[in-house]
């Protein structure tokens, strides 16, 4: 589902949808009536190169497809390697739920992702996957602000 220990076999962000999500944790249980598995303890979830590592995942399955993953740490975090050679987008939030058909990541409550020099801070971020583009605050309201840091870039040495 969300990237980290992808070894050798690491795949480009065209291809993260393509792959089978794979799920480790310490407990797992599964409700057929409600559709729904559950995952708990040091949970780690990968699809192609992404990763997430959190304290519990609820998968959601509609017509046996995994349509809505929904992780929460203390916090969750999440990886992905956008493309070979390309720096890792890495980003944590206490919530996190993960739209695999969209190819969407949305993070909530004290939600952080950096991306290349830029750190963006909210309580909302939407992270496309396909696109890597970070969509950050909620425009309905004020309260949701965002802080973006831009780091500038190391002098060359002399």
């Amino acid at each position: 589902m969300l990237s980290g220990l992808y070894g050798t076999d690491a795949y480009a962000l065209a291809t993260d949808s393509e792959q089978p999500i794979t799920i480790d944790s310490n407990t797992a249980t599964y409700d057929d009536k409600a559709a729904v598995s559950i995952y708990t303890g040091d949970v780690i979830s990968v699809q192609g190169s992404i990763r997430v590592n959190s304290d519990k995942l609820v998968v959601h399955f509609v017509d046996g497809e995994a349509e809505k993953l929904v992780f929460t740490g203390n916090p969750a975090h999440f990886k992905q390697t956008p493309s070979p050679g390309k720096e890792d987008i890495i980003g944590d939030a206490l919530i996190g739920e993960y739209y695999p058909k969209k190819n969407l990541l949305v993070l909530k409550d004290n939600a952080t992702v950096k991306q290349g020099n830029g750190t963006y801070k909210s309580d909302y971020i939407e992270y496309d996957i396909n696109t890597s583009l970070v969509k950050a605050g909620d425009k309905s309201t004020d309260s949701k602000r965002v802080r973006v840091t831009l780091q500038p870039k190391a002098k060359a040495k002399k």
